[in-house]
């Protein structure tokens, strides 16, 4: 007779698989382990992470500004030519000494600072005048701001190749113009003061919509009761600009004028398409050769890197003169304010 086992059978090979633990909270060890590890993990991201989103910037900065400048300089002491500038004879001092004895390098800063000074006075003045005219409301204003920065998504090649056919001798409209009115034609690539004058009008026409954009948004940073206040006090219109509007962009008419500067004395573009003979000499006689003309043409033209790179620290230490007077005068400026 069959009798009934009261003691369970074991678990057969290959049968279901044994229950899984019940969820619960983990034990309070594990738990503190847990939010200390996550805790580490989080300081370490607060920390670090800054960094590794701006190293993208240094990186490209050591590799295109920091080394170049530096290898710069250590060239300017050696005598290096460009076709062979792994061979270095140190020479100290005399790249400079040369530079400041050679005749085209002060010709080449002079016609820098006069083709600053035609192209940097007239700009600002006139994107002052533009700027006080957009302020106004205007239909299409959109239209017009978007035009005023057309000239200056142009190329510079395209722009200086239209104002090379503009200010030709034969045939060029200029002197087209200057001829219906009983004027003789000009020579504007051979003429010394004709020449300068025409490579400003390019820079002109590129910057003064940039400018003017720049003065329009600080126009419209004024608050408008210091304009109500002067009304009711019987100014006009002229009065208000003299003012209320030139005193409250001061520092933004500084700021366009260092920035200007800087533009003005790194001219390379205009000057080097502007040549008929299309070469850094700057015309037959270097009328308008300017100091990034003059760089390239020891450097690129002539081969001398050693003496090139000398002209680059000195134009980088002018840099750093003017940058030290914006200083100053921003100082006193916002002194006396």
């Amino acid at each position: 007779m069959a009798t009934r086992s009261d003691t369970a059978a074991s678990p057969v090979e290959g049968g279901a698989a044994p229950g899984r633990p019940p969820k619960g909270p983990l034990p309070a060890d594990k738990e503190r382990r847990r939010r200390a590890k996550l805790s580490r993990r989080w300081q370490r991201d607060v920390r670090w992470s800054p960094y590794a989103f701006v190293s993208p910037f240094f990186l490209l900065f050591l590799a295109f500004g920091l080394f170049p400048l530096i290898y710069t300089g250590w060239a300017s002491l050696h005598q290096v030519e460009l076709t062979a500038p792994t061979d270095m004879n140190w020479v100290g001092l005399r790249n400079y000494t040369r530079i400041f004895d050679d005749d085209f390098f002060w010709n080449a800063a002079q016609n820098t600072l006069t083709i600053g000074i035609i192209s940097t006075v007239p700009q600002l003045l006139m994107a002052m005048g533009i700027a006080h005219i957009l302020n106004y409301k205007l239909r299409a204003s959109t239209f017009y701001r978007v035009a005023m920065l057309a000239p200056y998504a142009t190329s510079i090649a395209a722009a200086s190749l239209v104002f090379v056919l503009l200010f030709g001798r034969d045939y060029g409209m200029i002197n087209w113009a200057l001829d219906f009115v009983g004027v003789d034609p000009v020579d504007w690539q051979g003429d010394k003061w004709p020449s300068q004058f025409a490579v400003s009008t390019i820079i002109i026409w590129r910057w003064t919509g940039y400018n003017a954009l720049i003065y329009l948004a600080a126009m419209q940073a004024i608050p408008q009761d210091l304009y109500e206040s002067a009304a009711l006090d019987g100014a006009s219109r002229w009065q208000q600009f003299l003012h209320v509007t030139l005193p409250s962009l001061r520092p933004t008419i500084l700021f366009t004028v260092v920035v200007s500067t800087i533009g003005a004395s790194q001219v390379f573009g205009e000057p080097l398409l502007f040549d008929a003979n299309k070469g850094a000499s700057g015309g037959a006689e270097h009328q308008f050769q300017t100091l990034g003309l003059y760089l390239y043409e020891q450097g690129w033209v002539n081969q001398h890197l050693g003496r090139a790179s000398a002209i680059a620290w000195t134009m980088f230490l002018i840099l750093i003169v003017i940058g030290i007077i914006n200083h100053v005068i921003s100082r006193r400026l916002r002194a006396s304010s």
